[in-house]
C-alpha cells in the first residue's frame, strides 16, 4: 500500500507530509471533576477529568509530604475501536500508558507548591485512530489547566513517522499501523523542554533528528491551539460573570 502518493505527495487521507489532523479541544466536560477536557485529532478522541489536589486517600501512599502526589489512569473504551475482543482492566499496555502519561505531566506540575495533597488524572480513550498516546497528554493538559493546577508551562504532545522515505506528522491508524518507525514527543512548549521521548524501530541519526524535529513543530502547533482554546474558555467565563 502506498502511504504517500508518489504523483501528489498526499498521504491517505489527502493530507501533506508536514500537515496535522485537525485539532478541537473542549473543557468543563465533566460536571463533576475539578477540571476536565475533551481533545480530538482527527477521528481519535479523548476525555479526560481530573479531581485535586485533595487529601491523600490512601495513608501508606504518604512518602513525601512535601509534594503532591500525582496519580494516573488510561482506559481504552470497548467502542473505542474495530477491536471487539475484551481487554482486562489493568493490562500491560494501559499501565504503561499511564505512567507515560503520568511522568510527562509531572514534569510541568508544581507538586511543591500542594504539599500533603494528590491529584488524579483520569483519561479515556473514546475513539481511537492512531496518536491516542499524544492525544491523552493533551486532553490531560488542558484538564489540569481547567481545575486550576499551577504549572510551570502546558506540556504537548505529538508523532511523527517515516514511511516511503517520507517523514510523516501526526500519524493516524493505517499510518501507525504500517510498521515504520515513528517518534512521540512531549515537550513543555515555552521553555523548549522535551519531557517524553518514545521511538518504535530504529532509524539512521540523521532521519532520526528529522523525524523529532517534525513531531516537536507539531507539538508547538497544538500548545497555540490549547492556550487559545484557554483564552476563549476565559473570554467566557468572563462574560458570564458580567
Amino acid at each position: 500500500m502506498e502511504h504517500v502518493n508518489p504523483l501528489t505527495g498526499f498521504r491517505v487521507d489527502g493530507r501533506r507530509p508536514n500537515e496535522m489532523r485537525q485539532l478541537r479541544g473542549e473543557v468543563g466536560v465533566v460536571s463533576r471533576a475539578d477540571g476536565s477536557a475533551l481533545f480530538e485529532m482527527g477521528n481519535t478522541r479523548v476525555i479526560a477529568a481530573v479531581y485535586g489536589p485533595r487529601e491523600i486517600q490512601n495513608r501508606s501512599q504518604q512518602v513525601n509530604l512535601k509534594e503532591a502526589l500525582v496519580r494516573c489512569e488510561y482506559r481504552m473504551a470497548e467502542f473505542s475501536t474495530g477491536d471487539r475482543r475484551r481487554k482486562p482492566k489493568g493490562d500491560r499496555r494501559s499501565t504503561e500508558i499511564s505512567l507515560v502519561i503520568r511522568q510527562t505531566m509531572e514534569a510541568s506540575i508544581l507538586t511543591h507548591l500542594m504539599p500533603h495533597s494528590q491529584i488524579d488524572i483520569f483519561v479515556q480513550v473514546l475513539q481511537a485512530d492512531g496518536g491516542t498516546r499524544s492525544a491523552c497528554i493533551n486532553a490531560a493538559t488542558l484538564a489540569l489547566a481547567d481545575a486550576g493546577i499551577p504549572m510551570k508551562d502546558i506540556v504537548t504532545s505529538c508523532s511523527a513517522g517515516y514511511l516511503c522515505s517520507t517523514p510523516l506528522l501526526d500519524l493516524n491508524y493505517i499510518e501507525d499501523s504500517a510498521g515504520g518507525p515513528d517518534v512521540t514527543v512531549g515537550i513543555l512548549a515555552k521553555m523548549d523542554k522535551v519531557t517524553l521521548l518514545q521511538m518504535d524501530a530504529k532509524l539512521p541519526m540523521d532521519t532520526f533528528e528529522t523525524v523529532m524535529e517534525l513531531a516537536t513543530e507539531g507539538c508547538k502547533a497544538i500548545a497555540t491551539y490549547i492556550r487559545e482554546v484557554l483564552l476563549e474558555n476565559t473570554k467566557q467565563l468572563e462574560c458570564q460573570r458580567g
